[in-house]
């Protein structure tokens, strides 16, 4: 695989790029605080802007690993962070990369987060080199997994007590694409632009 590290991706609307230590003010208050946002996540909402200057430091420490991937998701006409999206996990030698992702209340519903998703599925397939793209929701959260249907995963089933969030123990529901599925529908890295080598 080429690892490539969080570079910076754009798209018509959105800019991805690693967070800053400036990014905290608008992190915390445009998604991090809110227990709604945090309400399936393995993060609880911070309590203050230094628990949000805590989590842009350990990204910004992190940026010199070529194999960390983590992009905050800038609505451009705001010109600061809504959220954010990542590889949580990953297996180098299966090729498979697991993505996470969260947005703030006020951007629900408009496409954003699809739209991230679909340009780092691009990224991680055409840029990097994995082979399989997965993600999985718990089941109370229903429209995570429109995100990643709208992305071009597919439900693959859901395991039964497999995984926890802030509701405690739940089932996961998985959703996965292959890069052989992918590039045969037709999709490439238009979905996002890299701009920057970081």
């Amino acid at each position: 695989m080429n690892r490539k590290g969080t570079v910076t991706l754009e798209t018509k609307r959105l800019l991805l790029r690693q967070f800053a230590l400036e990014d905290a003010a608008a992190v915390f208050r445009n998604y991090a605080c809110d227990p709604e946002v945090t309400k399936y996540l393995i993060w609880p909402p911070h309590k203050s802007v230094r628990m949000s200057e805590a989590w842009c430091a350990l990204n910004v420490n992190s940026y010199t690993d070529a194999t960390y991937y983590s992009w905050t998701i800038v609505l451009k006409e705001l010109g600061e962070p809504i959220g954010g999206i990542s590889v949580v996990e990953q297996d180098a030698r299966a090729q498979v990369a697991r993505i996470g992702y969260c947005i703030g209340r006020a951007w629900w519903h408009q496409g954003y987060t699809t739209e991230a998703l679909k340009t780092v599925v691009a990224f991680l397939f055409d840029e990097v080199g994995f082979n399989r793209i997965e993600s999985d929701h718990d089941p109370r959260n229903p429209n995570s997994g429109k995100v990643m249907e709208g992305a071009g995963l597919t439900y693959e089933g859901t395991h039964r007590q497999a995984d926890w969030s802030n509701q405690g123990i739940c089932d996961s529901m998985v959703y996965a694409l292959l890069k052989e599925d992918y590039h045969s529908s037709g999709n490439s890295l238009e979905h996002g632009v890299r701009v920057q080598d970081t």
